[in-house]
């Protein structure tokens, strides 16, 4: 197992590594690493058209690479995150088009695992997709992990602290909101904590 230390000198260095969330592994890299980034599609065989998420460590690294918050957005932060919440909002231009392949949206997470905090804090934004090849299902076992992939990846195994269901994607990019994905937190959990959050009648 790498210590916090080599783990941020990998990331530093353009390197991917494997870190714990509350749900699954992620494998991080540095966000605005163009190289970096790169590497993640090219190890994971994920499509480019298929935007990469900012794992970020702070309410206002979201004010930092988006635009156009909605008001209730901090109560939102302070209700949920960290935790199983992925924020989609209106990308702003310091997101760079190899991050969200152009698209005029981004995603943020804010894992809910000590170590994997901490290393955000340090390194600054970071991509984290599911550390899987693409297409199959979210690892929760790191050895098995490690041994899917064709490079020797290092990382940090906590297996027993991931739940293994996905974070709930919320995107609020448009009016009213919308779950794109239904993971851990519910809708009826987003409303009772945030009231001015409405949805699309369906």
């Amino acid at each position: 197992m790498a210590d916090v230390r080599q783990l941020i000198d990998e990331i530093e260095n353009g390197r991917a590594v494997i870190l714990p969330t509350e749900t699954v592994y992620g494998l991080f890299a540095k966000a605005l690493d163009e190289e970096a980034v790169n590497r993640v599609y090219q190890l994971k065989h994920r499509p480019r058209d298929k935007a990469m998420n900012l794992n970020v460590s702070c309410y206002q690294d979201l004010l930092n690479y988006s635009k156009e918050q909605p008001f209730y957005l901090k109560q939102l932060f302070d209700a949920f995150l960290p935790g199983p919440l992925t924020i989609i909002l209106k990308a702003n231009e310091q997101v760079p088009k190899w991050l969200n392949s152009s698209c005029s949206t981004i995603g943020f997470r804010l894992p809910n695992h000590p170590i994997t905090q901490k290393i955000i804090a340090q390194t600054g934004p970071l991509i984290g997709p599911s550390a899987n090849l693409s297409g199959q299902g979210s690892g929760r076992k790191f050895a098995s992990i490690q041994a899917d992939f064709d490079e020797k990846l290092l990382g940090y195994p906590d297996d027993q602290a991931l739940t293994g269901q996905d974070s709930t994607i919320l995107d609020l990019s448009t009016e009213p909101a919308r779950i794109l994905r239904q993971g851990a937190i519910t809708k009826e959990c987003l409303q009772k904590a945030v009231s001015d959050l409405s949805f699309d009648i369906q």
